[in-house]
C-alpha cells in the first residue's frame, strides 16, 4: 500500500464517521468514552504487537530521557493531559453537532478550526498576520454567512440546524486548541502522543460515566457502530497516517487532508439523501478554500490530532 493511498484511505474513513456516530443510540459523552478507550486498547495492542514502542523509545522511557535533559518536563505533561482533556471536549461537540445537523453542516462548521488557529497564532505563537490570512478568515467568515442563511429541505424533522452548527464551531475551537497545544509538545513521535492523547481522554471521563450511569447499549447495532467508530474510525485510520507520513511532502498532505470533509458531504448525500443548495455549496467551497490556502505555508505537524476527527 503506498503512502499515498494510505492517506487518502484514511481521509476517507474520516469522512464517514458521521454516518455511524448518527446510528450510535448513546449520549455524545457516552459515544465518545467508549470511542477513547476502545482506540487506546487498539493502539496499545498494535504497538506491543509491532514492536513499534520499544524501536522508537517508549513513552516513559522518551519523558524521562527529557526529564535529564529539560527542566521544563512536567510542564509539557500537563500539557499533553490538557491537549487530551481537549480532544474529549472535540469530540463530544462534533457527535453533538450531528445529532442536529446534516453530516455537511456539521463536517463545515468544524473545519473551521483552521481560520481559529489563523486567528489565535498571533498572540500564542508569535505568528504574523499577514495579508493572505486576513483574506482566508474573510473567505471563511462569508462561507459559513452562506451555510447558516441557505438551509435546505431535509428528510428529517428533529433537525435544529442552527444549534447543530453551533455545536460545530464549538468543536472546531477545541480542535484549534489541541493544535495550539501540540506545538509546545517535543520528544514525541506522533503514534506516541496520541495514545497518550486519547487514553488520557478515556480516563478524564471515566468518572463522569461512571456519575451519570448512562451507558445503556440499547442493542446489537449500537455495539458494531461503537466498535466501528473505536477501530476501524480511530485505530486504523491514525495507523496508515503514521505510516505515510514519512514518505509524504507535507504540502501533499494538507491537499489530501480536504478529502475528509469532501467524502463526508458525498456520504451524507449517498446515505443519508441530505443535499445541500447550490449556495451552500459556495460556502462549503470559501470555507475549504480560505482555510488551505490561510495555512498552505505552515508544515503538516505528525499529529493527526490537526489533520483529522
Amino acid at each position: 500500500m503506498s503512502a499515498m493511498f494510505k492517506v487518502i484511505l484514511s481521509m476517507a474513513i474520516w469522512g464517514s464517521i458521521g454516518l455511524f456516530v448518527k446510528n450510535i443510540d448513546l449520549p455524545s459523552i457516552e459515544t465518545v468514552f467508549l470511542r477513547a478507550t476502545i482506540a487506546s486498547i487498539f493502539l496499545i495492542v498494535y504497538g506491543f504487537t509491532r514492536k513499534s514502542i520499544s524501536k522508537s523509545s517508549s513513552i516513559e522511557n522518551s519523558l524521562e530521557s527529557q526529564s535529564i535533559n529539560k527542566n521544563d518536563d512536567r510542564k509539557k505533561i500537563y500539557i499533553l493531559i490538557a491537549s487530551g482533556i481537549t480532544m474529549a471536549f472535540n469530540w463530544m461537540l462534533l457527535f453533538q453537532s450531528y445529532k442536529y445537523t446534516t453530516i455537511s453542516n456539521a463536517t463545515l462548521s468544524y473545519y473551521f478550526a483552521p481560520v481559529f488557529v489563523i486567528l489565535l497564532s498571533p498572540f500564542i505563537l508569535k505568528e504574523k498576520f499577514t495579508k493572505s490570512k486576513f483574506f482566508a478568515v474573510a473567505g471563511a467568515m462569508l462561507g459559513l454567512f452562506l451555510i447558516l442563511n441557505n438551509q435546505g429541505v431535509t428528510s428529517s424533522a428533529n433537525y435544529n440546524h442552527i444549534k447543530g452548527i453551533i455545536f460545530g464551531l464549538m468543536a472546531a475551537v477545541f480542535y484549534a486548541s489541541v493544535v495550539l497545544l501540540n506545538k509546545y509538545i517535543k520528544g514525541l513521535s506522533g503514534y506516541e502522543m496520541t495514545v497518550v492523547q486519547i487514553s488520557t481522554a478515556a480516563i478524564v471521563l471515566l468518572p463522569i460515566i461512571i456519575y451519570r450511569n448512562n451507558l445503556h447499549i440499547s442493542g446489537l447495532k449500537s455495539l458494531i457502530f461503537i466498535l466501528i467508530v473505536g477501530i476501524v474510525h480511530t485505530g486504523i485510520p491514525y495507523l496508515l497516517y503514521f505510516s505515510a507520513m514519512k514518505d509524504l511532502k507535507a504540502q501533499s498532505i494538507a491537499v489530501v487532508s480536504y478529502i475528509d470533509p469532501i467524502s463526508a458531504v458525498i456520504f451524507g448525500f449517498v446515505f443519508l439523501k441530505e443535499t445541500m443548495t447550490v449556495f451552500q455549496v459556495i460556502g462549503g467551497l470559501l470555507i475549504l478554500f480560505s482555510t488551505f490556502f490561510g495555512s498552505k505555508e505552515k508544515k503538516v505537524s505528525e499529529s493527526p490530532s490537526e489533520t483529522s476527527v
